[in-house]
Order: C-alpha cells, then structure tokens, then sequence
C-alpha cells in the first residue's frame, strides 16, 4: 500500500460533498441498503440544511470535516460550529458557566453531532481499512482547528464504542449519560414479549394498551409513499406544541418536514391517531437497519396511555414483525422503565482546550460516570421483567 497522501477539508454546506461519497463513508456504497446510521446520512443532513433548521439563525453553523487520501473521501464527520448549547441532550451548561466565571470564553465551540437528536451511532464515519488513521486525522483535523481559532472545545455526542476508543487514543475526555431502550430477545409477538415480564407489570400493560386503544378512533401506521402531505400538516401542529411545552421554541422548521416528505419518506414510521378524520396525536420515527428510533411526539387533544400506545407499544409491536434488534425511545425518561425499556449507557467524548479545566472536568466525568453505572444497577432491580428472563 502505498504511503497516504491525506488532506482535511472543511466545508460550509453538505452540498459541497457528492452523496455518494459521503455516504460510502456510512457504508452505503448501495443506495439501496437501509442505512445502520439514518440520521447522519447525506440525505438526512441535507434536509436539515435546506429547511434552514441548521445555518446561522439557529446558531449550528455548519463546518463538516472530510479526509481525503489524495482524490478519494476515506472519513467525513458532521461538524458544527456552535454558539449555545441548544438541541445537544447532553447537557455542558454547568461547564459553561465555570469556564466564563474563570475568565474564558466558552462559545463558541465545535460540535460533531447530529443537531437535535440523540440517536445513538458512529459520529466519525470512516471507511473500512481506514478507520485508525481515518478518525485519528479527523480528529486531529478538528483539534487544530479548534486551537487555531482559539475555541474552548470540541464535543462528540451519542457516539458508539469504535469512536470512544479513538477518542480516547488521541486525548478526549469520556462522558457517560443515560438512556431507555427496549431489546428485542427474538420474540415473535407483542404477546410474546410480555410474556417475559413479571405478571403484575403484564397486566399493567394490558391495561394500559386497552385504555388507549379505547380513546374513540384509529391508530394508523404509515411509511414511504403512505405518508402524504396532509399527515405532516398535522404532525407540525404536534410537534409545535410539544417543542413549546418542553423547550420554548421548536428547532426543526416546517420546511424539514417537506424536505422528510420530499427525500426521506423511506426512512419514517409514521404513528397517527385519528378521531372522525382529524389527526389529533401521533409519534415520528426513523427506520435504521437494526434499530427503531422513536424522535418526536405531540397531540392536540389528550387521551389516557395514547402517549404510551403511540411511542413506545406500537413501536414495539413494529420492531417484532420487522425484526428489528432495538427501539430508541428518545432522551431520557425513567417511566419508560415499566414498559420494557432498560436503562443503558449512552457515550460522548469531550476535548478542552484550557489544559486546567479539562483536568477539572475529567475528575468530575470519574465521578459522574460512577454515578450513571450505579443508577443503571440501581434501576435494573425494578426492571418489569422475571427473574430467570434473559
């Protein structure tokens, strides 16, 4: 083999990269394949671009970083330049705060991640063969450029283990944080399923299932071309009010969900409930090849469990019959615990510039990361399942 000729780029608009070749770092050579990481596909970065939900408005500024080895694009990452710490789910405004007390400035600051989504996956998309010296480049790339413009930080978030290994190889500081996800163990049913629980939390479900599915209307699940344009007009009114509830103003703008409508149809499960017509609740998820990603919900009339039958059962129901090894039910949330979804340990890794701080930090993520191993021993005991189940 001969000696790399590699050259790091940084680019201001996914446009400027072919799809393709960003892609083939996912290992999408195939256009066809459904893709292990959906939400850091050139498709899927795009829309956010388009829909304007990503750019200087929102303070995601894009900077996407790609390693070429001479012609050829071996590593790219989803790179931004960020001024707040808005739609990360993995919380550094304590840090903030410390570092401006202390005299510094703490924004802005680089981000590899996938803006609002805390999804789980591969951050550092490199090709096979190449991943050593692929995310070593990438993320040297981006500590230069983090010093060369006097940044406080570099931030990776809901990486997966191959990117914690590089990170901590090449001096990033490792974070622990917690999620719920549900684990298919090969069930055939949703019958199958609860027969694994013990038999109170069963018929709890049970219960809980018959409450929702008696709120008057029908429950309809939609994918690709099923989806029409009427259903995203009313999931738009869903996720407004959600994102007021939750965060003041929504991040994603109406037209990410025309461009999702436009490019991603392919990627979406679609969960409405309709009574006489009118949509009044319904649950966005994004299809991987293995994993079932519960994102957004919302309503504009409640019912008893419908938040429950929407997001978590019927997601549930749909990973069996496709086979699918796990559901992603989103950030945080402990009373997913009583419907079959376990704590896990989700992953970032962290690079600060001020060499005082980052040790500072790295003694509290020692603590923290106790602390996220202890409470997830800690919320097993309660788990719904029997004793002698895998």
């Amino acid at each position: 083999m001969n000696k790399p000729n590699l050259k790091i780029f940084f680019l201001k608009s996914i446009n400027d990269i072919n799809a393709s070749d960003w892609d083939s770092c996912l290992g999408l050579e195939d256009s066809t394949i459904k893709p292990i990481n959906v939400f850091c596909t050139h498709r899927f970065l795009l829309a956010l671009e388009l829909s304007g939900s990503v750019g200087k408005s929102s303070g995601w500024i894009p900077n996407y970083i790609v390693i070429k080895n001479s012609d050829e694009v071996i590593a790219v990452a989803p790179l931004y330049l960020k001024y707040h710490s808005q739609g990360e789910y993995i919380f550094d405004h304590n840090w903030a705060n410390a570092y401006e007390r202390a005299g510094g400035q703490y924004y802005p600051k680089l981000q590899i991640s996938v803006p609002f989504t805390p999804a789980t996956g591969g951050r550092l998309l490199i090709k096979p063969s190449w991943e050593h010296i692929g995310g070593s480049t990438l993320l040297k790339g981006c500590v230069e450029f983090a010093k060369n413009n006097n940044l406080s930080s570099i931030h990776i978030t809901f990486c997966n283990n191959d990117d914690v290994k590089l990170g901590i190889d090449n001096n990033f500081l490792y974070r622990k944080s917690q999620q719920f996800h549900w684990k298919n163990n090969s069930y055939k049913s949703f019958e199958d399923f609860t027969a694994s629980l013990s038999s109170r939390k069963r018929k709890n479900i049970k219960k809980e299932r018959a409450t929702a599915n008696a709120f008057g209307g029908n429950i309809h699940l939609l994918q690709g071309s099923e989806i029409k344009e009427e259903h995203w007009e009313a999931f738009w009114l869903f996720y407004q009010d959600t994102g007021r509830r939750k965060w003041g103003t929504p991040y994603l703008t109406r037209k990410f969900f025309k461009e999702l409508q436009k490019n991603l149809r392919d990627d979406i499960l679609l969960i409405l409930a309709e009574i006489n017509g009118s949509f009044i609740a319904g649950a966005l998820n994004f299809i991987g090849r293995e994993t079932l990603y519960g994102r957004y919900w919302g309503c504009t009339e409640d019912y008893p469990c419908l938040h429950f039958e929407l997001c978590y059962y019927r997601a549930i129901d749909f990973a069996i019959l496709n086979d699918l090894k796990t559901v992603e039910a989103g950030a945080q949330g402990s009373h997913k615990l009583a419907r079959g979804y376990l704590p896990v340990t989700t992953k970032s890794l962290h690079w600060i510039n001020n060499t005082h701080f980052s040790v500072a930090i790295s003694e509290y993520l020692i603590e923290e990361g106790n602390a996220v191993d202890e409470g997830n021993k800690a919320l097993l005991n309660y788990a719904p399942y029997k004793r002698d189940t895998k």
